[in-house]
């Protein structure tokens, strides 16, 4: 990828959400609601505090993260689909998960 964030600002890349209801039901692409989770592809430097002192992100490339609905700004960069936020608006780390699953297009 040829972006890099600036400041506290993270690129996510969705993750698919099931394709099947917990009842076998199949869900249309037009009924599914979009995910709230995520693969970190990128992150920014860190923010400044009051003093101009760096504060690291917490988040790292390959971490599969939680974000609100409505969070972050939808972008297309290199023919992908992709979302810059702020860390804080990501609201968790998945642990122990490996973000294997089928990504969004």
């Amino acid at each position: 990828m040829k972006f890099r964030p600036l400041h506290d600002r993270v690129v996510v890349k969705r993750i698919d959400a099931e394709q099947k209801s917990a009842g076998g039901i199949i869900i249309p692409d037009t009924a599914q609601e979009k995910p709230s989770q995520g693969e970190i592809i990128a992150v920014g430097p860190g923010g400044r505090d009051e003093a101009g002192k760096l504060i690291p992100i917490d988040l790292k490339v390959g971490d599969v993260v939680l974000f609100g609905k409505w969070s972050g700004t939808e972008v297309k960069i290199d023919g992908q689909d992709l979302l810059i936020m702020k860390e804080s608006d990501v609201m968790g780390v998945i642990e122990g998960t490996v973000a294997t699953k089928k990504k969004a297009a």
